[in-house]
């Protein structure tokens, strides 16, 4: 399972990725992995407002539907319509070519609130009930 260094995480899979004016979000390969074949995505529509840990997308695989939340407060300013196109993207590369929308943020200080590749890994392999 991949979880890289450069990124942070959120305790419900979705990790963020922080740039100049923008911050990208996908869901982790350990997500993607628990959902297996991704059939289905809905994305938010640009310019949503959107607060931290609100639901803002929707991913079906063949299992089940579940809830993209947001890392971040903040707009949404773009959309990976490759993925709606080919849901399988976020199965193939959840970290590249299967991100899913980006946010303008609105409240920077939320960022301490998300987890280093570190705690994030030691949150998905502690055996659940420890």
């Amino acid at each position: 399972m991949s979880i890289p260094a450069d990124l942070l995480y959120t305790k419900t899979h979705e990790w963020a990725r922080r740039d100049a004016q923008e911050v990208i979000v996908g869901i982790t390969s350990h997500a993607q992995e628990e959902l297996r074949d991704v059939v289905f995505v809905e994305l938010p529509k640009l310019g949503k407002t959107v607060r931290q840990g609100e639901p803002v997308a929707v991913i079906e695989s063949v299992k089940a539907a579940f809830d993209i939340y947001a890392p971040v407060s903040g707009t949404v300013t773009r959309c990976n319509e490759g993925v709606t196109k080919s849901p399988q993207l976020v199965n193939q590369d959840c970290y590249g070519a299967g991100w899913l929308f980006a946010l303008s943020p609105s409240a920077p200080e939320e960022w301490a609130n998300l987890l280093s590749a570190e705690d994030y890994s030691k949150q998905v392999t502690t055996p659940r009930g420890k």
